[in-house]
């Protein structure tokens, strides 16, 4: 492994034949920077930026759990109690013991939630507490975490514990994700964790680009299983949405440079189109497709509110569609081409709609961090 050679390169035979005492530690930090700065580069593979790493060692060496606790303390929500026994079948070694408990059943958990284990260590309920505390204290009141959708039990006790920290004042909407399920041609590709066999993200983005897993990655909601194609996300076709709102683009550029070489450049920035006759435009095509741009507002802020980016995904196929629908209604119906000769005042209408095409569409792209393409 990568992180075993360097660390070889590093220390030599310094580790060995030492107790586990003196190189445990040199060794973890070791390799816990690596994963991290592996993490990072995998990161910025997909054009992702994180302000801020957190790690559940240092909120404990902080002292950032005793902090956040004492804030529930002081307003008696903890206390030494002892819990009923599991509902069902009683493991073997569960048994009836004091615990430092948080008073989750106040903020709508089922139960109260244990704060440190038997050997006096903090349980992972008490870092995420300390984690949600201090970034509530920095500022954040609107709180989104993303789970793996095993994770679906914990979501009440830390939401009871988001609200009894900021007084109600903070909202924690919790994103459980399904798995991913990748497949090449329409087989699945076949890991094992036992085999040691698997594909990473890394592959996966290089494979087919960070613009094409950002967006296909967002096409459907967290909570539904996602199968990934390697094939069908790559192949230039209707059925690859990625291809197919890339490619609307790619078209409404395309109108724009040959009317570059038609008409003067001054009748073509966006404020001469502004003041297109957009009345000259009357065939249905062209009324669905207005309607359809003018949603884009409330899309946006409809998709922000209910934390839902896969609603642009859909608006963006949608666009796609009844534009690439015009145009093909324009190659069959000289009438409704895009540059009209004769008629300089329905061409400029046209070419006002095909901007704002090409607008709503990179917009939409650029929300996603995918770049619009203007030639394919």
């Amino acid at each position: 492994m990568a992180t075993g050679r360097a660390l070889a390169e590093r220390d030599g035979d310094r580790w060995l034949g030492r107790p586990e005492t003196e190189w445990l530690g040199p060794v973890r930090d070791f390799a816990v920077a690596e994963m991290l700065a592996l993490i990072r580069a995998d990161l910025a593979a997909l054009g992702i930026d994180f302000d801020a790493f957190v790690s559940e060692r240092e909120l404990v060496a902080s002292d950032a759990v005793d902090r956040a606790l004492a804030a529930l303390a002081e307003r008696g929500l903890i206390y030494r109690g002892v819990l009923e026994p599991p509902k069902g079948k009683v493991p073997e070694d569960w048994e009836p013991r004091p615990q430092t408990l948080f008073r989750a059943t106040q903020f709508g958990d089922e139960v109260d939630r244990p704060l440190q284990k038997s050997d006096g260590s903090w349980t992972y309920f008490a870092a995420d507490i300390a984690y949600h505390h201090d970034k509530f204290r920095r500022g954040f009141a609107n709180l989104i975490d993303v789970w793996g959708a095993d994770h679906g039990g914990y979501v009440k006790r830390m939401q009871a514990a988001v609200k009894a920290l900021s007084d109600g004042k903070a909202a924690l909407d919790v994103k459980l994700c399904q798995l991913v399920n990748l497949f090449d041609k329409g087989e699945p590709v076949r890991m094992s964790k036992r085999a040691g066999t698997f594909v990473t993200l890394r592959e996966v983005v290089d494979e087919v680009g960070k613009d094409v897993f950002r967006f296909i990655m967002l096409t459907r909601r967290n909570d539904q299983a996602l199968d990934f194609d390697f094939a069908k996300v790559t192949e230039q076709s209707k059925d690859n949405p990625v291809f197919y709102v890339q490619y609307a683009h790619a078209r409404a550029a395309s109108v724009m440079r040959h009317a570059a070489e038609q008409l003067p450049p001054a009748q073509l920035t966006d404020a001469a189109l502004a003041t297109a006759p957009l009345d000259r435009l009357a065939d249905p095509l062209e009324l669905a497709l207005i309607r359809q741009l003018a949603s884009w507002p409330r899309i946006v802020e409809a998709a922000a509110e209910a934390h839902e980016p896969h609603r642009i995904a859909f608006f963006l196929q949608e666009v796609a569609a009844q534009f690439h629908l015009l145009w093909t209604k324009g190659k069959d119906e000289a009438t409704l081409r895009f540059l009209v000769g004769g008629d300089p005042e329905l061409t400029r209408a046209r070419l006002a709609l095909v901007r704002a095409v090409a607008l709503v569409i990179a917009s939409g792209l650029q929300v996603f961090g995918v770049d619009p393409m203007d030639e394919m």
